[in-house]
């Protein structure tokens, strides 16, 4: 039996890390963020603002490696949480306008298939 259940050093020290019950406490019991726009693995945030004073340990730290854009995967690895979890803390960032979600740079769109090989026939003729 732990002793944890009879009194031999509380109930946080015996958490693992990655634990659902310590994930459930971090998030509030959520499961979805309310972001505005749905945040994806390579959504970039930044920080607007520096830690404030009775920040959730986890929102704090979200905001000081935000100080320059981050991927929504990168925080994740960095601070070794599932992306779920990671996106419902975003949420409340979002929601306090402490940080910024800005869409990845999109890919270049490649012309048509038609005009390439207009240019290619316009270069060989002359």
């Amino acid at each position: 039996m732990s002793d944890a259940g009879n009194g031999g050093g509380g109930t946080g020290a015996h958490w693992e890390e990655s634990s659902p019950e310590r994930l459930y406490v971090i998030t509030g019991g959520r499961s979805g963020t309310s972001a505005p726009a749905a945040l994806d693995l390579v959504t970039l945030i930044v920080a607007r603002s520096g830690v404030k004073p009775g920040m959730q340990p986890e929102h704090a730290a979200i905001v000081q490696l935000c100080q320059a854009p981050l991927s929504v995967a990168e925080i994740s690895a960095y601070l070794g949480l599932p992306v779920s979890v990671v996106t419902v803390l975003l949420g409340d960032l979002l929601a306090d306008n402490r940080v910024v979600a800005r869409a990845p740079v999109p890919p270049a769109r490649l012309p048509d298939r038609a005009l390439i090989e207009a240019v290619i026939d316009g270069l060989q003729k002359l």
